[in-house]
């Protein structure tokens, strides 16, 4: 699994013209999956970023985590991450299935939601168009399989 994720100070995707999802402060995560990813690489990955201390303290180190802040999360499903970029026209077949990603995307937003955070997100498999406001701007990627 694999995830693109910016610290935020708004964030919002829109489909078809209508606005779908939005939040203030916290993470834009774009997500990856991959054929060989599960609900517990889902699960753990969701507990890694939520515990993630990039936020700014007082002093203005990054020290606090999302809860910290009080911050929110927007999730857009990213097939292209698993693109192939042997050639100048990208290969999409390292990616899994929507048949397995779907679910998995689902379960990502789910168990960052059982950590207490509102989860806004896109709408899988559908063309959406993303803005962001960065902060900072900070911009992590996360790469996790099973081990």
């Amino acid at each position: 699994m694999r995830a693109v994720v910016t610290r935020v100070r708004e964030a919002s995707v829109t489909i078809d013209g209508a606005l779908h999802g939005a939040i203030k402060q916290g993470y834009l995560i774009l997500l990856g999956v991959g054929p060989s990813d599960t609900v517990a690489i889902a699960d753990k990955l969701a507990d890694k970023i939520c515990k993630l201390r990039v936020f700014e303290d007082e002093q203005g180190k990054m020290n606090l985590n999302l809860a910290q802040v009080g911050g929110s999360v927007l999730v857009v499903s990213q097939f292209t991450l698993y693109a192939d970029l042997r050639s100048r026209r990208p290969g999409f077949s390292h990616a899994a299935p929507p048949t397995l990603a779907q679910p998995l995307y689902e379960e990502f937003m789910q168990a960052i939601a059982a950590q207490g955070f509102q989860v806004e997100h896109g709408e899988f498999g559908a063309d959406m168009q993303v803005s962001s406001i960065n902060d900072g701007p900070v911009t992590l990627l996360f790469e996790m399989e099973a081990e």
